[in-house]
């Protein structure tokens, strides 16, 4: 294998290289034991061989019938990358010529067992599940053909892509021409991005395919009637397949289709190359344009420190500490209170010290509504705020009128005639724009760099979870996938595209199909979709308390720590809802774990593949929080779309967002919109990050402070300088109903001014409450705005301190020369 590039260590940017393919060939000998039954006779079993790095090959032993020992002593070969993860799919099958086939088994084997050159001989056994044994030889040969170009970020890799255009002619007389006008032509290319296209005959067609370079790929055609009357008869005529392993780049081939009722129709044929730039970033480092972004706030942070700590001199921008807000989720509740936490950060000078300010969930609405303003941080934020209480007092019922539905009906309509897929959480995405802004909010999340071209405001972080659509719990699966203005990508991968293009097509890193941009709404609609829970879920929510959270975590962190079977042995049997007579149990299953109401986007990953190593890089074991990780065909590359609901699923927080390489902060302020348990949220993300190897400060409240939370509560670490410190402001009226004003006690007549009901049973705030009266509005506001102004002094002790780490020279008032 030839490098083209140095190698670089994790969080740089993709590398490339050249990297020869492999033949496998792959002899079923025989098996021994199938002690399964039809009613009247022994098994009739053969077996299926597939590999998803191999895509559209699929193999078929013959079947050997009535039969507890079949030998079959077939040879099947595949052209492999031994760059990328391969592994390979056994499945054993009973036919049955009534009914559908039975899966009987499935063993997946990782061939990086096979040494070049060398016979290897594997016996796989059901043990100590049955007796049943499978004899399987395989022999890793080098081909002679060009090296593959392969874009790597040691996770995922990206293969060389070939593009595929075929022109249909026909060259017969007029009325042949229109004889054939009643013909269709279907072109199939298994593997490929496009799989099956269809065109009328007697009309100028032209078809492309998109196909993997190393893909033994066929072109198969056959010819149908366009009004109806099925596929062209006759077992041969119409019907013809192309290998396209001979064809040369850019130099055209001519093939006639094989039809007697469509004489003189033939095929252009020709094979290019793609792009070698991709359109998806590999990497799990910052893009360049958070980069550029860094440099500019940092020099609006500088003048705001200096002026909020009386600083003697100007920083410079590596002295500049990174500070960022994380807001949690609670609908209308979160919405409202981080106006408030906002608007007192802008009256004390301090909101412009923030860099980054990331939000889940009912957090995310106060955050799109104002990026939506490209100076709203140098502005007052009466507005915004006035906008968010009138439409949170007003009756929602306007929201389901039939004229709203009818409207609704209609951009659904149009987006789905513009490619995109539509759920009901499109039509939940709706709705709430009506409720809270009621009218056609005309945003996007790129629109949102306008308001980050000076630096004049933080970057803002929207957080959201790619789950499993119906066969696992969340807790059980979950991958972060990060929103900003610039990118949207998937921490545990390092694959990041524009956030233009997120919804578009994709294949292999490509760009594919374009789609428009969705608005805003509907990227709320992911990021605050509350109703994608499955019955798992829920019953865990009903049933668990947080220290059941934290041991579940505990021991799904331990098991990553275990190498799984799957990596310990190479090969390893698919889940048990595979056996005989469990499919009343995949159905029990597929109840308790299916998402009914779920966001469907296009997966930008889709065709990309795992590297050989993936599991070993520390980018992607720092997230690697799924039992499915070291199982790399049921990863997220092989899904055709994906699932996203709302991060709180999981964790009610966007932590992830501040611990990505380049991105490591000195001081979080934490904003806590729960009604109860104001540090279980920190407490679990304690868990989790410590588990994880990232580090976060110990978050040990007293027993005091626990029965009695304060405005405002430090937690730092001193013997991990990498911790960042965090200041965490739980939802609580500790002195505000005796306050008016940060020391000003309230008078007998503004008692009820400070009455904030924030219990659980009562409260106007409860979380599936979209409508406020006005003055409860306000109280939350003004509460929220209080603890942080109340915290003023502990605000300023934290950043001298982060200050100090970052810029030790740097002379704060009052200390000594």
């Amino acid at each position: 294998m030839e490098r083209l590039t140095p190698r670089e260590p994790p969080g740089h940017p993709h590398q490339r290289e050249a990297s020869a393919c492999w033949r496998l060939t792959v002899r079923v000998l025989e098996a021994r034991g199938l002690g399964w039954t039809d009613v009247l006779s022994e098994a009739d079993p053969y077996v299926v061989l597939q590999m998803p790095t191999a895509p559209g090959i699929k193999f078929k032993t013959k079947t050997v019938t009535n039969s507890s020992h079949p030998v079959w002593n077939e040879s099947f070969s595949f052209l492999i990358q031994r760059q990328v993860k391969n592994v390979l799919e056994l499945s054993v099958y009973d036919e049955d010529s009534v009914t559908e086939d039975d899966a009987c088994f499935k063993f997946l084997y990782d061939i990086s067992e096979v040494l070049p050159g060398k016979l290897l001989r594997k016996t796989f056994s059901l043990r100590p599940q049955g007796q049943e044994e499978l004899d399987v030889e395989f022999l890793m040969e080098k081909t002679s053909d060009r090296p593959e170009n392969l874009i790597t970020n040691n996770v995922l890799v990206a293969r060389e892509l070939s593009c595929l255009d075929i022109r249909l002619e026909s060259m017969g007389s007029t009325a042949v021409v229109s004889n054939q006008e009643n013909l269709e032509l279907e072109l199939v290319l298994k593997g490929s991005y496009e799989d099956t296209q269809t065109s009328a005959l007697g009309t100028a067609s032209a078809f492309c395919f998109h196909y993997m370079v190393a893909q033994e790929a066929e072109l198969s055609g056959r010819l149908k009637s366009s009004k109806g009357n099925g596929w062209n008869s006759g077992s041969s005529a119409g019907h013809f397949t192309v290998p396209l392993k001979p064809l040369t780049m850019e130099k055209e081939m001519t093939i006639d289709i094989p039809a007697t009722n469509a004489p003189g129709v033939r095929l252009q044929l020709k094979a290019k190359g793609c792009p070698e730039e991709l359109a998806v970033r590999l990497g799990f480092d910052l893009c360049a344009e958070e980069k550029a972004f860094l440099s500019r706030r940092k020099q609006v942070v500088a003048k705001a420190l200096k002026k909020a700590l009386q600083l003697d001199r100007d920083l410079q921008e590596d002295e500049v500490p990174i500070v960022g807000i994380m807001a949690t989720g609670g609908g209308a509740r979160a919405m409202t209170s981080l106006y408030g936490h906002l608007l007192a950060l802008k009256k004390l000078g301090l909101l412009d010290c923030v860099t980054y300010f990331s939000g889940i969930s009912g957090a995310t609405w106060t955050m799109a509504q104002l990026y939506g303003d490209p100076e709203w941080s140098q502005k007052d934020l009466e507005g915004p705020i006035r906008h968010a209480r009138e439409h949170l007092a007003k009756s929602k019922l306007e929201a389901f009128s039939p004229e709203r539905l009818a409207s609704y009906r209609r951009e659904l309509e149009l987006r789905a005639e513009e490619g995109h897929p539509t759920t009901f959480v499109d039509l939940w995405a709706l709705v709430l724009e009506s409720m809270l802004h009621d009218q056609v909010m005309d945003q996007k999340l790129s629109g949102q760099r306008a308001a980050l071209e000076q630096g004049q405001n933080p970057l803002p972080l929207y957080l959201s979870l790619n789950v499993k659509e119906n066969n696992l719990e969340t807790l059980d699966f979950k991958e972060w996938v990060e929103f900003s203005p610039y990118e949207v990508g998937f921490l545990k991968y390092g694959a990041f595209v524009p956030s233009e293009l997120f919804g578009s097509e994709f294949f292999m890193g490509q760009l594919m199909k374009r789609l428009p941009e969705s608005r805003i709404c509907f990227l709320e609609g992911i990021w605050s979709n509350i109703f994608s829970l499955n019955l798992l879920d829920a019953w865990y929510d009903l049933t668990s308390s947080s220290d059941t959270w934290r041991q579940h975590i505990k021991d799904k962190i331990r098991n990553l720590e275990d190498p799984p079977a799957s990596l310990k042995t190479s090969s390893w049997l698919e889940a048990l809802w595979l056996q005989p007579g469990t499919a009343l149990a995949q159905a029990f299953k597929g109840f308790l774990t299916g998402r009914l109401l779920y966001q469907h986007s296009s997966n930008f990953l889709q065709g990309l593949q795992l590297h050989q190593d993936y599991c070993n890089q520390k980018a992607f074991s720092t997230w690697a929080d799924s039992q499915l990780d070291s199982t790399p065909g049921q990863l997220t590359p092989q899904e055709p779309q994906l699932c996203l609901v709302d991060a709180g699923y999981f964790l009610n927080t966007s932590y992830p967002s501040m611990f990505r390489p380049g991105r490591r902060l000195d001081l979080i302020l934490s904003f806590d919109y729960s009604l109860s348990s104001p540090f279980e949220m920190l407490q679990q993300t304690e868990v989790y990050c410590r588990g994880l190897g990232l580090p976060f400060p110990h978050v040990e409240p007293s027993p005091q402070d626990q029965r009695q939370p304060k405005e405002c509560h430090l937690f730092s670490d001193p013997t991990c300088p990498d911790a960042p410190v965090l200041l965490h402001f739980p939802l609580v009226n500790a002195s505000f109903k005796d306050h008016s004003a940060p020391g000003v006690q309230r008078d007998p007549t503004e008692l009820l001014a400070g009455q904030v009901d924030l219990t659980g049973a009562t409260s106007p705030y409860s979380l599936f409450n979209m409508t406020y009266k006005e003055e409860d509005f306000d109280r939350l506001l003004q509460l929220s705005d209080y603890n942080v102004r109340k915290s003023q002094d502990a605000i300023l002790q934290a950043l001298r301190t982060v200050l100090k780490h970052q810029a030790p020279a740097a002379r704060l008032p009052g200390a000594q020369s």
